[in-house]
């Protein structure tokens, strides 16, 4: 009972221009997401230095009520949504 109604934030400093921060959790979160803002940096594609966007993304979980493994599994899908769109569609 004392876990029930917890919830999932999202906090997002990006729009500040806040590339990357550490999201704490509050009673009664379960977990909070922390985005930052999009910055095009150096990537290597192919072999070759390129320009593309980037963007942090941290999760704060309380794993009374979310297993580490869980948590990473979720973030491993989230970044292949936001990498593939048509992912949402179909």
């Amino acid at each position: 009972e004392e876990y029930t109604g917890s919830t999932f934030s999202v906090s997002n400093l990006g729009m500040f221009g806040i590339d990357q921060f550490t999201a704490i959790i509050n009673p009664p979160e379960a977990a909070i997401l922390a985005v930052g803002a999009v910055e095009e940096k150096p990537v290597v594609v192919g072999g070759a230095v390129t320009v593309r966007k980037r963007m942090r993304v941290t999760m704060s979980c309380d794993h009374r009520v979310i297993d580490g493994a869980l948590g990473a599994e979720f973030l491993r899908t989230l970044r292949r949504m936001i990498e593939n769109p048509l992912m949402l569609v179909y």
